[in-house]
């Protein structure tokens, strides 16, 4: 990782410039040749060494410190981060190369200096003293949002300059949805929701979480597309870039999907399933789960971040006896779990009765769709169809649930 250095103002200051060794060798700004030292950045005639009409406006952080040691934490842990930061003694006099950088992260040695400076989001104290009280004043001076104490804020550091790397804002919506008893139809429902979730242009990601269901990807007919399955994330720990993580995943009918593989194969760890679920919700947009009725520990990871559960449960009493079960099972895990009923029904049932009767909120009726299975036999996956009975409730659900924001 290299990072570009520089001074505010005509003058260079001695200590400002990261010493070698120390996050790779320093670069102009057009990242294609070195330059001297500190103050002799490349410029392209306005004096104040703003990037040129064709070049790309910088993303990584900005690192304003004078002091060397901490400087080198720094940029320690922005290599870890896997971004390239800024580097600057003082506030830059260019506003933008304030106000323009995800992240801003302001030293205890020169916050001083710093009040005055436009106020932002994404600014961070940065200090090394456990024991100095006047670090709070300074960040209040200074409008940060928050104090990091290093060492011991090391990992929250890295996680903050990951995502602002890669732009996190507002996290996915993660809908998992569960079948009452075995065939309810849990897995049609889910590829619904993601291809309905798709044609409103968002980002959209399915999980296969049941690793004996013989496959999302198949039933999606894309069990042919390149691209990653579950085992291929099984030794993941720690942070997965978001990005990576989507663009390694097959694609299919606009929808990424992280399924298993045809060979029999070891269990995920849970440590696994955190990290690509993670990843997976910081890139916004939609995610949508389909679990298996019985959780082991992986399974319990994958509840831990669900937004909301759906229970699919088919219109009839046995279906209403075990998915009562299932709903005890999940409540545990599951923050907001609701029911989608299912028809047709026995005689004496309908929807909200078999809410009443699991004592869960009724997220809708699913009419029973006798399209489906021509609709599989003619090559297209459930849901694709928005016409459909399935394609008309998911779009209807996303509908609602979008309505309130909560996903972008």
């Amino acid at each position: 990782m290299t990072a570009s250095v520089r001074a505010s103002g005509s003058g260079s200051t001695a200590g400002s410039r990261p010493r070698s060794g120390v996050g790779g060798a320093a670069r102009g700004w057009n990242g294609t040749r070195p330059w001297g030292g500190v103050g002799s950045r490349p410029r392209d005639g306005d004096g104040v060494g703003e990037p040129g009409a064709g070049e790309p406006r910088r993303t990584g952080p900005l690192i304003v410190t004078e002091d060397l040691g901490l400087l080198d934490d720094l940029l320690r842990l922005c290599a870890a981060a896997g971004v390239e930061p800024e580097v600057d003694h003082r506030v830059p006099e260019r506003r933008s190369s304030w106000t323009d950088p995800p992240l801003v992260l302001v030293g205890d040695d020169v916050a001083g200096h710093c009040r005055g400076a436009a106020r932002r989001p994404g600014l961070v104290l940065v200090g090394r003293d456990r024991d100095d009280p006047g670090i709070w004043r300074l960040a209040v001076g200074i409008g940060a949002e928050c104090v990091l104490r290093l060492p011991d804020a090391e990992a929250v550091l890295v996680d903050r300059l990951a995502d602002a790397a890669e732009g996190v804002g507002r996290q996915a919506l993660t809908v998992g949805v569960v079948g009452g008893r075995g065939g309810a139809g849990a897995s049609t429902l889910a590829c619904g929701l993601a291809l309905a979730a798709a044609r409103t242009g968002r980002r959209t990601l399915l999980v296969d979480g049941d690793p004996l269901g013989g496959g999302l990807d198949v039933l999606l007919g894309g069990e042919r597309e390149d691209g990653r399955r579950w085992p291929d994330f099984a030794g993941s720990k720690g942070r997965l870039a978001g990005g990576a993580l989507e663009e390694s995943l097959p694609s299919v009918r606009g929808v990424r999907v992280l399924s298993w593989g045809r060979e029999p194969a070891a269990p995920v760890p849970p440590e696994a399933v955190r990290s690509v679920l993670a990843a997976a919700r910081r890139r916004g947009g939609v995610v949508v789960v389909d679990l298996p009725r019985g959780t082991d520990t992986a399974g319990a990871e994958a509840l831990a971040q669900l937004d909301l559960g759906l229970l699919v449960v088919p219109g009839e009493l046995r279906a209403v006896a075990a998915a009562h079960q299932v709903a005890a099972a999940l409540s545990v895990g599951v923050r907001d779990l609701r029911a989608v009923v299912r028809g047709p029904y026995a005689a004496g049932l309908d929807e909200r009765w078999i809410a009443d009767a699991l004592r869960l909120p009724l997220a809708g009726e699913l009419p029973y769709d006798p399209g489906i299975v021509a609709d599989q036999d003619a090559g297209l996956p459930p849901g694709a169809e928005p016409r459909g009975a399935l394609g008309r409730f998911c779009d209807a659900f996303w509908t609602r649930a979008l309505a309130t924001g909560a996903a972008a």
